[in-house]
């Protein structure tokens, strides 16, 4: 659209509306009956606009109900919608507010506002522009006389209009909160193409004005569906055309160009936003990531405006969050944790307390490059990439060439206009490349999003776009998925592509042309310690998977924390068969290699090909998941004699991502038989929280870990501190966390090398957290476990999981593992089916040989299976596979199971869970 015919496009909106679309007409109440809105909530208010014309504008205000509860408003929130809704999107939070006063909560005043031309305010009969909207919203303020603190809440458009109110009255504002707005189109992306296709001639007025259509269509935007009532409630204020004028013009005032009237209210508001950052206002931006139209790029502009904001990205949900989530409660309780209400200091800036994310030792640690450093002259051997079996040999790279490589591509990021705080997608598979340009990310201060390949497409894509890269490294199946999904971010290849390729998938440079550029370029400086260093996504196990945010201070006192616990340092080979060992390798001076085998299925691995990797790197140290260990103790057979006598010299062994029984333990054990086996307990959120080893494993004797209900993953390591939140008869987490014996609840940990937080999940990194110790924050882990008397750590299984009987509470673990020691169960899971405190047990197995088809048990096998679990089972099935997480092959997925097990017992198909 030119510059002319956009300056043209409010004008040419009146053109093409009914004639009685934009004439005059009163405001009015909303009609009675509206679901979820209560009357008394409305009022209408007169208020002279900037013309000195008095309109009447609609309004939800709770504070007469605030008032007859005695309650003194602490503030106000000043809700403002977008287009095309009304204040009606608003009722929860006004609700809401007052109620929250009979919980003994603090009492905001809720101002809920429709704006001019919209909901049941005063159709002026004129145009009204972005400008003109923020100064009528300024008018009504002064009218109400609202006095601070004032918290603006916007979404959609009112977003913008929201934003403009708090640029403007930096004397009344304490926050800002926005669901789903844009306030700057980036540069480099089109405008959304639904906007596009609305502001197009012909189509403007008929889809906005003369039909409901666009109305309807942001209404189909709702996920899940909106319930017909609620559908109407929003269409109240719209029935007729000559109601819906100012949609269109509120569309038609879309700034899509320097031409446009609105475009420099919009980039005087946008800069004001960031001058909110700049004094450190407390900011909350709740976003639903299914938007169509204000996707996460809009996101990633607000944050780069205000980057101490706290972020939540509700997946799943879409444009409607607010219809979509419970954004009333994630409003009301971000008010309370930030204190808003609380009176400031004089000067305009709100104090804003610094994050406790574990601050960095003033003593400086050593950065995860250190040993990189220390061994940059070394022609030792840093890494060994392992080839497929009748592929070349194993490709050697020494400390001294691994060192450069790292310089190279750290400076050559850096001249391709990588910077600090930049986040870069590694879709590279394990290896030397992965190894180099990670530590090159971390050196120049850019932010790695590790994601691994096992999280399958679609967790992949969910991973990538939730954390918005900037550029996106990765090899050619990373970058197809890429080009075909469209992630964020420039992309660059690890090896050089063809052109016609390169173009194909949007490819500008290659890691070839960067270490080549950066050959005799000088490397930044290196980032502080408490700077972020790495978003590591969890396994997804339990949920979508989260972005665990890391700092330089944290990754560094994790691999500490693993020299010391296991004398791993220069010198040690170390075979990793999960990733997060194989890329601290480097950083504690061990020679590491990552063995031949599909990473996203990690019981491809074989016994042969861990034999090789020993071999190959002379290692003594050797890192499984549970799942490899099965598929290496089933492959045994195939080991030849120098194969054997290769894994008799691992010195050191180690497995975590699930538990392991002792009988597996053992198996696994008799192929290293000098090895000391340990089962390190952790998890992406702190890679090191307890530690056993097998001696210590064959103490316990079955019958108390029977009475004791778990797995003994042994004792804290290092600095770890671990508490327990005792469970109610419902199986929730209540109380203080205590160091009491024999009391089962959710485990809860402190170290230093724990997350700084999850990366844009503001509410769940609240919901884990619970205050501070002197090693760091607490982070609620999500397992269920106890302490024993001798300071040792149970695990029972995850909080999700717990069975809530008529008869107590329920965890699996225990009741699983007795199960499987029947001859025939291969794998079991206790889950519950039926309502929460009546709930009844069920086990499912896997059985050797394995089940062909899913069915219930056999006569001989239910009473085998129910002799083991020594409890009242409803019933016992069986299947040829339980499901587990993609990642680790481990953790079976008992939520899914539940819900399966319940439509099969209620009548459902017999079909594989």
């Amino acid at each position: 659209m030119s510059t002319a015919s956009t300056a043209s496009t409010v004008n040419r909106a009146s053109r093409v509306l009914p004639r009685d679309a934009d004439e005059p007409a009163p405001a009015s109440l909303p009609p009675r009956g509206l679901d979820g809105l209560d009357p008394a909530y409305s009022r209408l208010v007169e208020v002279p606009d900037a013309e000195g014309a008095t309109r009447t504008w609609h309004l939800l205000d709770n504070l007469a109900q605030l008032e007859a509860l005695g309650a003194q408003p602490v503030g106000t929130i000043l809700c403002v919608h977008g287009n095309p809704t009304w204040s009606y999107l608003w009722r929860r939070l006004v609700s809401s507010a007052a109620e929250a006063v009979n919980e003994g909560r603090e009492a905001w005043r809720v101002v809920a506002v429709d704006q001019l031309e919209m909901g049941f305010s005063e159709r002026t009969g004129t145009p009204r522009l972005l400008a003109q909207r923020v100064a009528d919203l300024g008018a009504l303020t002064a009218e109400l006389g609202l006095q601070g603190p004032v918290v603006t809440l916007g979404h959609d458009w009112g977003g913008v209009v929201s934003l403009g109110w708090a640029v403007d009255h930096p004397d009344l504002l304490v926050g800002a909160v926005v669901l789903n707005t844009a306030v700057h189109q980036p540069e480099a992306s089109p405008v959304p193409a639904p906007l596009r296709l609305a502001l197009r001639r012909g189509v403007l007025g008929a889809s906005t004005v003369r039909t409901p259509a666009f109305l309807t269509t942001t209404l189909a935007l709702a996920h899940p569906p909106l319930p017909p009532q609620v559908r109407e409630g929003y269409r109240a204020p719209y029935r007729t055309a000559a109601r819906r004028g100012g949609i269109g013009g509120f569309v038609a005032d879309i700034p899509l160009d320097a031409g446009h009237p609105s475009h420099a209210e919009l980039d005087r508001i946008a800069a004001g936003v960031r001058d909110l950052g700049r004094r450190g206002t407390p900011a909350l931006f709740l976003w639903g990531p299914r938007d169509p139209i204000f996707g996460d790029r809009y996101l990633d502009d607000l944050i780069d405006r205000v980057p101490h904001a706290d972020v939540h990205r509700f997946e799943g949900a879409g444009h409607l969050l607010a219809e979509d989530v419970d954004y009333a409660s994630a409003v009301l309780t971000w008010l309370e944790e930030k204190r808003l209400s609380a009176p400031r200091p004089a000067g305009d800036a709100p104090v804003v307390g610094e994050p406790v994310v574990g601050e960095p030792d003033p003593a400086r640690p050593a950065p995860l490059w250190a040993q990189l450093d220390a061994l940059r002259e070394s022609t030792q051997t840093a890494l060994v990439e392992m080839a497929p079996p009748g592929g070349d040999a194993p490709r050697v790279v020494s400390w001294r060439l691994l060192a450069r490589r790292v310089t190279e591509l750290a400076a050559g990021l850096a001249r391709v206009g990588v910077r600090k705080g930049d986040r870069v997608s590694l879709l590279v598979p394990p290896g030397a490349d992965l190894t180099a340009v990670l530590y090159a990310c971390l050196r120049i201060g850019a932010v790695v999003v590790v994601a691994d390949a096992g999280l399958g497409l679609r967790g992949l894509t969910r991973a990538v776009r939730g954390a918005q890269p900037d550029h996106v490294i990765g090899a050619l199946p990373g970058l197809s998925a890429a080009r075909t999904l469209g992630w964020p971010g420039t992309k660059i290849s690890t090896a050089q592509l063809p052109a016609l390729l390169a173009r194909s998938l949007g490819v500008t440079r290659s890691l070839v042309e960067i270490a080549r550029l950066g050959a005799n370029a000088t490397v930044p400086e290196a980032p502080a310690p408490g700077d972020t260093a790495a978003v590591l996504f969890t396994s997804g196990s339990t949920g979508p998977a989260k972005g665990v945010v890391y700092t330089h201070a944290q990754l560094a006192a994790m691999r500490d924390v693993l020299a010391a616990q296991y004398g791993i340092g220069p010198g040690t080979g170390l075979v990793a068969g999960f990733a997060p060992f194989a890329l601290l390798g480097p950083a504690l001076g061990a020679r590491s290699v990552t063995p031949d085998m599909d990473v996203t299925s990690p019981r491809t691995l074989t016994a042969r090909a861990v034999a090789s990797s020993v071999t190959a790197a002379d290692a003594t140290v050797l890192f499984l998941s549970p799942a490899a260990i099965v598929n290496v103790v089933a492959t045994s057979g195939d080991l030849t004699d120098d194969d054997r006598v290769a894994l008799a010299g691992v010195r050191l062994f180690l497995s975590a991502g699930a538990p392991i029984s002792a009988s597996l333990l053992e198996s696994v054990h008799r192929l290293m038989p000098d090895a000391a086996a340990h089962t390190p307990y952790g998890m992406t959120e702190g890679l090191l929280v307890a530690d056993i080893d097998l001696e210590e494993i064959r103490t316990v004797p079955a019958a108390r870990a029977t009475e004791a209900g778990g797995v003994c993953v042994g004792r804290p390591t290092g600095t770890v501190q671990v508490r327990i939140a005792a469970l109610d008869e419902l199986g929730h987490p209540t109380g203080e966390p205590s160091t009491t014996a024999g009391v089962t609840g959710e485990i809860v940990v402190s170290a230093p090398h724990l997350k700084a937080g999850y990366d844009r999940l503001w509410l769940t990194d609240l919901a884990s957290s619970q205050g501070t110790s002197d090693a760091g924050r607490w982070h609620r882990t999500g397992d269920v476990g106890h302490l024993d008397d001798e300071g040792r750590l149970w695990v029972e299984g995850r909080v999700a999981h717990v069975i809530a009987t008529a008869d107590g509470v329920v965890t699996p673990v225990a009741t699983e593992q007795a199960v499987e020691r029947l001859p025939d169960v291969a794998r079991a899971a206790l889950v519950g089916v039926g309502p929460c405190g009546t709930q009844q047990l069920v086990v499912v197995v896997e059985t050797e040989p394995e089940a062909r088809r899913v069915s219930l048990a056999d006569v001989g096998l239910a009473r085998s299976v129910r002799e083991a679990a020594g409890r009242r089972l409803a019933a016992v099935l069986v299947v040829p596979h339980l499901p587990t997480d993609v990642r680790h092959n481990s953790k079976i997925d008992r939520t899914r199971l539940s819900r399966w097990a319940s439509d099969v017992l209620c009548g459902g198909r017999m079909r594989r869970p």
